[in-house]
């Protein structure tokens, strides 16, 4: 156990880094602490940051969706207040409240309210997603929307088939794989493995009542049947990116999933991203990557974890074959202090951060640090993931300068498949999810920076 004194001296930023005056948020310890502002939310400083681009946008979200405010917003997708407390009164109006929400011009940023009475926004009819207050602004955004406008075609759909994974109607496929484990290396060989089986599944969601009431509902054509096949998969994608990119995490750093008690991934700086709606077999398929495993806890941690997700966090051996989901609300170096170092929670076997953002902000840069220094000291097996090339050289350019040995980096072979939006610069190319990872594994990075960027601008 490394002295305490020694790891609270992990405060001063790399000289890479702008530094801000952030202190630690208090926590409850026996050392006396000064009371400091909240760490910041990457949930909340994405939704602020939508004001950066399109000015009153938050506003307009929170009144579609009858809210005051984000800290309301908040509530419900934490799961601290139902999914009814939107007040909407038939699915009609639900979809298009949510769809008023993406109503804003791509061109001059104009919102409804802003517009004079000659005009109204219309959407693009080839991706019926991005908005134009007038003929004049989208002829003059035509070469930048040309670029992604067939992708953004398939997040207007994504959007909307969504739904069937809320309401429990498109159940996620699952079962043992009837190929050996280390030949499923990506998604196209995970695909051909599922073969006609999983065929049969999307079908029958195809075929579905609840198929049919979602597009009655959203008061647009309904798109043809390989058009709603290829949603159905992408959505498949980006549901078991997560634990199959642990999986691959688990198989790279070379981590025993057969020792006796189970073995233990904690999913750092986790959100309603991984865990609102979250379903006791979302990761199975992470267990059946890896048959003959002796247990597989999965705990996730960050101030943004759902109210309520918290299951069995028991430290006694697990049953062979099982996986056991639970959470915590808290800064993971405090979850540390507090839970693993005092034996009440199991030490992690790998620790994963999906889109930790730590490049994006000197805030959240500060809120991370000393997490990132901890992995570090201790030698924990760490893998994270990245949107972009962009913010994978930006990350891998942090983890030099805070002396970490990066063992590998690259594209992810299980990243999602689902494009996203982003939400204020529709224009500006869709991103996936877990596009990229970085592992590294205690000090002494093996690259210098000069190869480092090198090899990042050469491509990976």
């Amino acid at each position: 156990m490394a002295p305490r004194s020694r790891r609270r001296r992990h405060k001063k930023l790399p000289s890479s880094v702008a530094p801000v005056l952030v202190t630690p948020p208090t926590v409850v310890t026996p050392v006396p602490q000064t009371p400091s502002k909240p760490s910041p939310s990457i949930d909340a400083l994405g939704f602020l940051s939508l004001e950066n681009n399109v000015p009153g946008l938050s506003q307009l979200i929170l009144q579609k969706l009858n809210m005051k405010s984000y800290e309301e917003y908040k509530l419900v997708v934490d799961g601290g207040i139902p999914v009814s407390g939107f007040g909407f009164r038939c699915p009609r109006e639900m979809f298009q409240r949510m769809e008023d929400t993406f109503r804003f011009c791509a061109h001059c940023r104009a919102l409804p309210s802003g517009l004079s009475d000659s005009k109204v926004l219309r959407h693009c009819k080839r991706c019926r997603n991005v908005y134009y207050c007038g003929p004049e602004c989208q002829k003059s955004d035509w070469p930048a929307h040309r670029r992604v406008c067939q992708e953004l075609r398939l997040v207007a759909v994504d959007r909307l088939m969504e739904w069937l994974l809320v309401t429990g109607d498109f159940v996620l496929p699952s079962g043992p794989w009837p190929w050996p484990a280390e030949v499923v290396q990506d998604w196209d060989t995970w695909f051909s493995m599922k073969g006609s089986q999983l065929d049969a599944t999307l079908d029958a969601v195809l075929g579905s009542h609840a198929m049919t009431t979602l597009w009655a509902s959203v008061g647009r054509p309904r798109p043809d049947p390989d058009i709603l096949q290829g949603s159905l998969k992408r959505l498949l994608t980006d549901a078991l990116s997560r634990p199959l990119t642990m999986g691959l995490g688990l198989r790279a750093l070379g981590i025993d999933v057969r020792k006796t008690g189970g073995s233990t991934v904690h999913v750092i700086g986790a959100s309603h991203v991984e865990t609102f709606l979250a379903r006791p077999g979302d990761y199975d398929e992470l267990g059946y990557m890896f048959p003959g495993h002796l247990g597989l806890r999965v705990i996730m941690v960050g101030v943004d974890v759902a109210t309520g997700f918290s299951q069995s966090t028991s430290t006694s051996p697990l049953e062979p074959g099982t996986i056991q989901l639970s959470g915590h609300r808290d800064l993971y170096h405090d979850f540390w202090e507090e839970q693993v170092e005092t034996g009440q929670i199991a030490r992690p076997d790998l620790a994963v951060a999906f889109h930790p953002g730590f490049h994006s902000s000197p805030d959240l840069m500060e809120a991370w640090l000393p997490t990132l220094l901890l992995l570090r000291d201790y030698k924990i097996p760490t893998l994270i993931t990245v949107y972009s090339h962009q913010e994978l050289a930006s990350s891998l350019q942090i983890l030099v300068e805070l002396d970490t040995h990066i063992t590998a980096y690259g594209a992810n072979p299980f990243m999602s498949l689902k494009p996203e939006q982003v939400y204020s610069n529709p224009n500006k190319q869709p991103v996936y999810c877990s596009a990229y990872y970085i592992m590294f594994l205690g000090r002494s990075c093996q690259l210098d920076k000069r190869q480092l960027e090198e090899k990042v601008d050469g491509g990976v």
